[in-house]
């Protein structure tokens, strides 16, 4: 069933003050009324500063993180299956990878100066942690989760996709991850899953994430996030994958060289003439993310009593 508007207060810490100043302008630029404050603060506070400053705010924002992202890819997910009806499982793919990858979603936080409003440890905050990617694109993830327990589903949805129709030319980065999901559906019928986990490191978090097709796995990999750590792992199992098939695809090429170098030994230089000038393959290319198409920002209406909404049903 899920969790019901209003049901926030449920889950995260009782916080009866009213938010800061700075985060009652961050409210306003977000154009939601939260019923509970402390749901914003525990969005905007990093582990560092819960860790020097519990007394201030003792709940990091990692939890919501973990859910913002979950919501996101379900957010971006159904916008894409509704408004793409010709486009294959590889292109929705892809395109969603674009939508939510860090890059994006660190400029969708620039876009409302969060990293001006994020509570962080002292040895961040002089690191310039503010204007970190990985920094900006979990704090957006997590004012989105807490969009959603506090305001709905359809309030994370409309804010997160009004956003992302305001970026003039979306980020697409090097996206490891749609290309492996390509390369493991056509060469082992499976979709690639990801075991992450964080630890500290210092007075940093650092996440190592294994990428798995089936029961095997196919690369590890390591970020400042959760996102970093598992791009690095598609690209750590691609290297595996598509050089081994670059090796295989490519043998007549590359015996060819050997036979140059053994000639005045063997005298086989009339066996060179007849190797195939093949061009070396590669993994099957990507294809080209699709466009979304360009509409009118829809307005965000965020019910002043509580309701919910069953997945699947039209949105208003």
């Amino acid at each position: 069933m899920g969790v019901h508007p209003g049901e926030g207060c449920l889950i995260a810490q009782p916080q009866a003050a009213p938010l800061a100043q700075s985060l009652q302008q961050l409210q306003q630029k977000i154009g939601i009324h939260f019923r509970d404050p402390g749901l914003l603060l525990e969005a905007v506070t990093h582990s560092s500063f819960a860790n020097e400053s519990p007394h201030l705010s003792p709940r990091d924002n990692e939890r919501l993180e973990y859910l913002g992202d979950a919501v996101l890819q379900l957010i971006s997910a159904e916008y894409l299956y509704k408004h793409h009806p010709g486009a294959t499982e590889g292109e929705l793919t892809q395109t969603r990878s674009a939508m939510v990858n860090t890059n994006t979603l660190a400029q969708l936080a620039e876009q409302l100066d969060l990293g001006s409003y994020l509570y962080l440890g002292k040895g961040i905050a002089k690191g310039g942690g503010r204007s970190l990617k990985s920094l900006l694109a979990n704090g957006f993830e997590a004012v989105l989760g807490a969009i959603f327990l506090d305001a709905g589903y359809d309030a994370a949805y409309h804010y997160y996709l009004n956003r992302y129709r305001s970026v003039p030319s979306p980020v697409r980065d090097e996206n490891f991850k749609g290309r492996l999901q390509q390369l493991a559906q056509e060469r082992f019928g499976e979709t690639p899953f990801y075991d992450s986990e964080g630890a500290r490191v210092g007075t940093h978090r650092e996440y190592t994430s294994v990428v798995f097709a089936g029961a095997n796995p196919l690369g590890t990999g390591h970020g400042a996030s959760k996102q970093e750590a598992e791009q690095d792992a598609a690209r750590a199992a691609l290297e595996s994958l598509v050089g081994g098939a670059d090796k295989t695809a490519a043998k007549p090429a590359k015996s060819a060289r050997p036979r140059a170098r053994r000639s005045p030994r063997t005298s086989g230089r009339t066996k060179a003439p007849t190797a195939p000038e093949a061009p070396s393959e590669t993994a099957p290319e990507v294809a080209e993310v699709i466009s979304l198409p360009e509409r009118e920002p829809e307005p965000l209406v965020v019910p002043r009593e509580p309701r919910s909404r069953q997945f699947g049903e039209p949105i208003e």
